[in-house]
């Protein structure tokens, strides 16, 4: 989905007007928890480019600061902690914020009248413990979504209902998208924005935030996303497309237990499906990662998760035949690299003399027969439609008269060579 599809806007509303013309001061980003286990924000505190501090405190170029409003990493509490959502909620706020769900969206009305999954602060007339239950997530949400510039969901439960979500559960938990609807857009009218990861990548999530400010700020173009509302370049490639052991994959050769080096597909490894950029990006400061930690993908960012990927540490059902399919391929493919790489690592003096001069390889032995045809057979394919010529025939160089001693130098070469025929 490209922006400007879908009535979703290329540039930024008119009524961004509302918040008085020139550049924004500030914008909030208020932090709702729904059945979380707080995962993704340990994430985002972790991120690096660019980082939390950098957002907080104004630190990108062109881009307001955030006011961010964290029932953990926030400084007040009580009632100084709940002011802004009141004010947000009723419309008096005075400048544009952003909601962000982390943990799924439930659905209380599986509860007695009056019951909650998850609440915060109380209502406004309700200053006693008297034994009412306080605002639910679900109504916080009902009320600030209408005003938000931008609801972004972050983490599998948010985005599409994750672990809470799995079959058997009594929340009714689901994601953002799927509470406020298809048709839902902000007051910049845009649709739910999707992170997903078990946890997210930290800094996919402070990347989107930064270019939606720059959206706010009318100082980029909306980025582009997904048909799931998944910032595009973040999720277009599998995990098995930037794999380090994707390479193994295709050679055919697969891990039999999990500390092996090789693809992970026959051990449990879901990555050639699942679109995931945590092996590239890593998960902390470019390192980490699944895969490079030696664990198998298990689909956390993916709307199936967790059901349709279970049992987890279990071969998929078709790698089966892929596995055999590469298995066959990549036998092949390793058998021919293994023999081009063989012969690349010779110089021409190594191949005249048929020995490697290496203390380190004296166990090695020299090429047979067979070998050295195939090399000379792989030779004449490589040159094989162009100028190049055999390596070891003496070429004419070229002769400035003017420079006695170069021409007596090959004149003596060329005696040499012509005496040793």
């Amino acid at each position: 989905m490209t922006s400007g599809s879908a009535g979703i806007p290329a540039e930024l509303p008119s009524n961004r007007q509302k918040f008085g013309a020139g550049p924004l001061e500030t914008v909030h980003a208020f932090w709702l928890t729904g059945m979380s286990c707080d995962g993704c924000s340990i994430s985002v505190t972790g991120a690096q480019d660019p980082s939390l501090e950098d957002l907080l405190i104004g630190r990108i170029p062109g881009l307001p600061p955030v006011v961010l409003h964290h029932p953990v990493l926030d400084f007040e509490c009580g009632e100084e902690f709940l002011k802004p959502f009141y004010l947000a909620a009723a419309g008096k706020l005075g400048a544009p914020y952003v909601i962000i769900l982390e943990g799924s969206a439930m659905d209380d009305t599986l509860l007695p009248p009056g019951a909650t999954f998850s609440a915060l602060g109380s209502h406004e007339d309700q200053r006693t413990l008297d034994g009412r239950p306080g605002i639910s997530m679900m109504e916080w949400i009902d009320r600030m979504a209408p005003g938000a510039a931008a609801a972004i969901a972050i983490g599998t439960c948010a985005t599409w209902g994750g672990i809470p979500a799995a079959r058997g559960n009594v929340t009714g938990s689901m994601g953002l998208m799927d509470y406020l609807g298809r048709d839902w857009r902000s007051a910049f009218g845009l649709p739910v924005i999707n992170i997903p990861g078990c946890a997210p990548v930290g800094d996919n999530f402070t990347e989107i935030v930064a270019l939606i400010l720059h959206f706010l700020q009318g100082t980029g173009p909306l980025p582009e996303f997904d048909d799931l509302g998944r910032p595009r370049w973040q999720f277009r490639d599998t995990v098995h497309n930037r794999c380090t052991r994707g390479g193994y994959y295709e050679e055919g050769k697969f891990a039999k237990k999990a500390d092996d080096p090789e693809c992970l597909v026959k051990v449990g490894c879901w990555g050639p499906v699942v679109q995931c950029n945590i092996v590239e990006r890593g998960a902390v400061r470019g390192h980490g990662g699944c895969m490079k930690s030696g664990g198998v993908c298990i689909g956390c960012t993916m709307p199936g998760f967790p059901d349709k990927f279970a049992p987890f540490y279990k071969a998929p059902p078709g790698a089966s035949v892929t596995g055999a399919a590469a298995t066959v391929v990549g036998g092949t493919n390793a058998f021919l690299r293994n023999f081009t790489m063989e012969a690349m690592k010779r110089t021409a003096r190594w191949d005249a003399a048929g020995a490697v001069p290496s203390g380190w390889a004296l166990d090695r032995e020299g090429e047979g027969v067979r070998m050295k045809l195939m090399h000379r057979f792989y030779e004449l394919l490589q040159s094989f439609g162009s100028n190049a010529v055999d390596s070891g025939r003496q070429q004419p160089q070229p002769v400035d008269p003017h420079h006695s001693g170069q021409a007596r130098r090959l004149a003596n070469l060329a005696a040499r060579n012509s005496g040793s025929k």
